[in-house]
């Protein structure tokens, strides 16, 4: 008689476990989804804040009578410095680099704002058809 009335006890103990390792094994992935949501999120704010100090680093070196690589350098250097004195310091100098690229190619050191330039970068060239057309 014992065994029977122990029965219906096993049975919830068993139930009981069964849910908490679900339980646990979906909270688990929920975190892990959230953590992953949240470096995104991190890296997207280092991403745009490493852009704006590039921007502000190669605006100031515009009229620094400087060659192109001693301004190259001297931006990564200030975008390198900024970075440390903000706490960021795990920042690839590879992405320092790109940033600093690309902020240099968005500034007034390039062209690529003026539409004149755009204008002739996207025009036909006709000095090629004339080649295709004698070869």
């Amino acid at each position: 008689m014992e065994i029977i009335s122990a029965i219906p006890e096993y049975i919830i103990t068993a139930v009981v476990a069964a849910a908490f390792a679900y339980g646990f094994k979906f909270v688990e992935s929920l975190i892990h989804e959230k953590t992953l949501h949240v470096k995104t999120a991190q890296s997207k704010e280092l991403w745009s804040f490493l852009e704006q100090i590039a921007m502000t680093a190669v605006n100031s070196l515009i009229n620094a009578p400087m060659t192109g690589d001693a301004k190259f350098d001297k931006a990564t250097t200030i975008v390198q410095e900024t970075l440390n004195r903000q706490g960021f310091k795990n920042v690839n100098l590879e992405a320092i680099n790109t940033a600093v690229q690309a902020a240099y190619e968005k500034s007034d050191l390039t062209h690529s704002n003026d539409p004149v330039f755009a204008a002739i970068a996207k025009a036909p060239n006709r000095a090629n058809k004339v080649e295709k057309a004698k070869g």
